[in-house]
């Protein structure tokens, strides 16, 4: 197997369209009143056709539909979808086939149906866990509905991940405690709880530009709510596979393990990335973003992908230091040499060592608690110097 697909190979799915724009979101996604899904579903397929010419005989660990909200796909979409992927690709016996939802009424009546598609993996954004905070974060559900919605998924599905978004205005940490446990005790085998992170060009990003956005915990706040985090979700058995992601033994994303351990995995939709090893150079690949433009060039031009770029070893090395890293497994030191001819610098290693930032054993490179805190540090030491 070619040092790309020894982590494995997945296929992305993105459907770009929600109900309503969350503040908070820098996705791809887009509100649309109603929506060809026939039309849509030739596109998809005929993305998926030119992707499996082109990666033929390439063992599909796992399916990942993300948005924008695929639980506004009609099922019988995703059984087209599935059915096309079954019949291009030989799949794994336990492949993985993700489908992320809205805890909405009108979703979550269609979790049976998504079921019966061929669907085995159902990851929920809740976000919060009151009323007053999903508000503000602008989701058109209730914790009611959110409640409702993950007894639905609970029965339908024998996997079922939520998010949550923490480091909220005005949240203390008491408060975070409290939510946290809650969800623990909701018996979910995989949380993924990310810190509120206010971007450019979203309508958080505009309002904190303004100075409307008040509330927002401090460094040392976020530093609190972190290590709430870790040491709740340990303790309940759910312990950090990666910074953001926490699941029980057996139950991490298999998909995100193949980015993260930088597999290949080729991208079908609007604005999807890919990243394939054909004929022994890497290449990323990139759809257009515009859902219109995306589906019309498709239709008329048989592709609505980007001219690919070739990744160079360095930045493959870099890009799978910043991606291992994130990681509570780490960075393999072989696999970084195969796939790039590049080993790390030894000066910033030793360094880092020192610092209690990372450890080095058996030929593995992790990150300790101190060292997570400070990551993108990290990661940018390691990935300056590269050696063959």
């Amino acid at each position: 197997m070619v040092p790309g697909n020894e982590a494995g190979f997945g296929l992305y799915i993105h459907w770009p369209f929600c109900q309503s724009k969350c503040p908070y979101c820098d996705f791809n996604s887009h509100v649309a009143g109603w929506i060809d899904q026939r039309r849509w579903l030739q596109s998809y397929l005929a993305e998926i056709d030119r992707a499996g010419q082109e990666t033929a005989g390439l063992r599909l660990r796992s399916v990942f539909f993300g948005g924008g909200t695929p639980s506004l796909m009609d099922p019988e979409t995703v059984f087209a979808i599935l059915d096309r992927i079954r019949a291009t690709w030989p799949v794994a016996n336990d492949w993985e086939v993700t489908l992320e939802a809205n805890p909405g009424s009108t979703e979550a009546g269609k979790f049976q149906a998504f079921r019966a598609a061929g669907v085995n993996r159902l990851s929920m954004g809740v976000q919060a866990l009151n009323d007053a905070d999903l508000k503000r974060l602008g989701r058109l559900h209730t914790l009611a509905d959110a409640m409702a919605a993950f007894d639905i998924a609970r029965a339908c599905f024998d996997r079922v991940s939520f998010d949550l978004i923490y480091a909220r205005q005005d949240q203390t940490p008491e408060d975070w405690a409290q939510e946290l446990s809650r969800a623990l005790d909701m018996a979910v085998d995989h949380l993924s709880l990310y810190q509120l992170t206010v971007e450019d060009g979203t309508a958080f990003g505009d309002r904190y530009a303004r100075g409307g956005l008040r509330g927002l915990p401090d460094e040392d706040q976020s530093v609190a709510l972190y290590e709430i985090t870790q040491e709740l979700c340990e303790d309940a058995g759910l312990p950090a596979y990666e910074v953001s992601n926490h699941a029980r033994d057996g139950a991490q994303s298999q998909h995100n393990l193949i980015y993260w351990r930088g597999g290949d995995y080729a991208g079908v939709g609007p604005g999807a990335h890919g990243r394939l090893t054909l004929g022994g150079h890497r290449w990323a690949t990139e759809a257009l973003r515009p859902p219109a433009a995306w589906l019309d060039a498709v239709e008329k031009r048989g592709t609505g992908e980007l001219p690919r770029d070739e990744i160079a070893p360095v930045d493959r090395a870099r890009e799978y230091i910043l991606m291992s890293l994130r990681l509570n497994e780490g960075l393999d030191l072989a696999r970084l040499q195969a796939i790039s001819g590049l080993s790390l610098p030894p000066a910033a290693v030793t360094d880092l060592c020192s610092l209690n930032l990372i450890t080095v054993d058996e030929g593995r490179v992790q990150t300790t608690r101190q060292g997570r805190m400070v990551l993108n540090a990290v990661i940018r030491r390691l990935a300056e110097g590269l050696q063959p």
